[in-house]
């Protein structure tokens, strides 16, 4: 029997899968997912939203996807129903992933299209009911590069705003007017007016900070934030307080939804060390990174080092920092460097040029070449985007991976980078 009064959660960006190169790290993202499926449970939810990026890659490791894949399995033998959309992370074009896997098997309910291809026209939202609560969801899954922006111009929701009941819309877009002031200038999402007028909550994710506010026409509108986060950017944010690490739990009464934030990342573990060398010869900047993560570097913790300054002789090779995270994570759980602010005197004979400006000159050279053929490698976008080619290209192989899957992961991810339509032929 449908009623105005239940209990439903909110989680995005899960990313599970992350921080493939620090196992550590991936664990406990793994586990604060875990926690925040429990959470779900524990709370008396009656379903659960994902509102994209459950992983973090489309075909994440199958080990890293089995211990989730078994919780969500959980929560589904005991009532709880989970509807969830696509994010940008985890959508591949023309592939399928392992989304498409665990609906199949029915551990979910995939709520939105993937893809639409509007070419100008309108198009139908379609949307669901989940019979218990008589809740009527909809939604529109993620696209990288906010490809996804112009299905929201052309959405046709007037079927959907009809419905009685409860309407929640589910969402994984940057909101320009919740954007925090240091993501506007790199982010472009769709306006809050861009959402369906009208709906009583607006599931969001993209974006990995917490925000509330009111969504078109007064529903609730949230982000919930990442689980855990994919960056030394969102646990600083965690540990500042400007975002939760968890799950949503949302208590309906009467038809009015109020929102309760649940953190189940493990913060109190979390290090993170500002380590200045700026004007320091290599050897002092060495003393002053061991003594400095050494004294940081207790059991179970993530140790999260950000080496910043210019040295005054030698090499950053030169402060044995592999080492130094060998020793320092013997005692702790992981050592994880940010070496981005890190320079080194140029040698002898050498340009001056710092090395990313020369690789930002190479890559403004090749996107001048290029623009002819391919327009839309114009603009910051562009530029965006050949840097996040190169990365994926160039990620090495990991121990125990065939050449064919290394290959066939560098491919996808250049695919899902570029969205383009896979060979059938082939």
């Amino acid at each position: 029997m449908p009623s105005g009064s239940f209990v439903f959660a909110h989680l995005a960006d899960a990313h599970v899968g992350a921080w493939a190169r620090d196992p550590a790290v991936r664990t406990a993202l793994r586990e604060s997912v875990l926690r925040a499926l429990r959470v779900v449970e524990e709370r008396g939810a009656e379903f659960l939203l994902v509102s994209g990026d459950l992983f973090h890659t489309p075909q994440p490791d199958p080990a890293e996807v089995a211990p989730v894949a078994a919780a969500l399995r959980r929560l589904v033998e005991h009532g709880r129903r989970i509807y969830v959309i696509y994010g940008s992370h985890d959508y591949v074009a023309h592939r399928t992933s392992w989304l498409d896997v665990l609906a199949e098997t029915g551990v979910f309910v995939k709520v939105a299209p993937e893809a639409v291809r509007t070419e100008g026209t309108r198009w139908t939202l379609p949307f669901l009911v989940d019979d218990p609560t008589g809740a009527r969801i909809a939604g529109i899954s993620g696209r990288s590069h906010g490809l996804d922006r112009d299905y929201f111009r052309a959405v046709d929701s007037e079927l959907f705003r009809a419905e009685p009941g409860f309407k929640i819309f589910q969402f994984h877009a940057a909101v320009e007017e919740f954007l925090p002031p240091k993501l506007r200038e790199h982010l472009h999402g769709i306006r809050r007016d861009d959402l369906p007028f009208g709906c009583d909550y607006y599931a969001g994710g993209h974006i990995h900070v917490t925000y509330e506010g009111d969504g078109p026409g007064g529903g609730l509108l949230v982000n919930p934030g990442a689980v855990f986060g994919t960056s030394r950017t969102d646990l600083e944010n965690a540990l500042a307080d400007r975002t939760h690490s968890g799950v949503a739990i949302v208590t309906v009464e009467n038809g009015r939804p109020r929102v309760e934030f649940v953190d189940t990342a493990p913060r109190e573990a979390f290090r993170l060390l500002d380590v200045d060398v700026d004007g320091r010869s290599s050897a002092e900047a060495k003393a002053t990174v061991e003594e400095q993560v050494g004294l940081a570097s207790t059991p179970g913790t993530l140790v999260f080092p950000r080496v910043h300054g210019t040295l005054t002789d030698g090499s950053i090779a030169a402060l044995g920092l592999t080492a130094v995270g060998r020793s320092a994570g013997a005692r702790a759980g992981t050592v994880h460097w940010d070496l981005r602010d890190l320079s080194a005197p140029s040698p002898a004979g050498s340009s001056s040029e710092p090395d990313a400006d020369v690789e930002t000159a190479e890559i403004r050279r090749m996107i001048d070449e290029s623009r002819l053929a391919a327009p839309w490698l114009d603009g910051p976008d562009g530029e965006t985007l050949v840097r996040e080619l190169l990365r994926e290209l160039g990620t090495p192989k990991a121990d125990g991976e065939s050449r064919q899957d290394y290959a066939s992961a560098r491919l996808g991810g250049a695919r899902r980078l570029l969205d383009v339509r896979a060979d059938r032929s082939t």
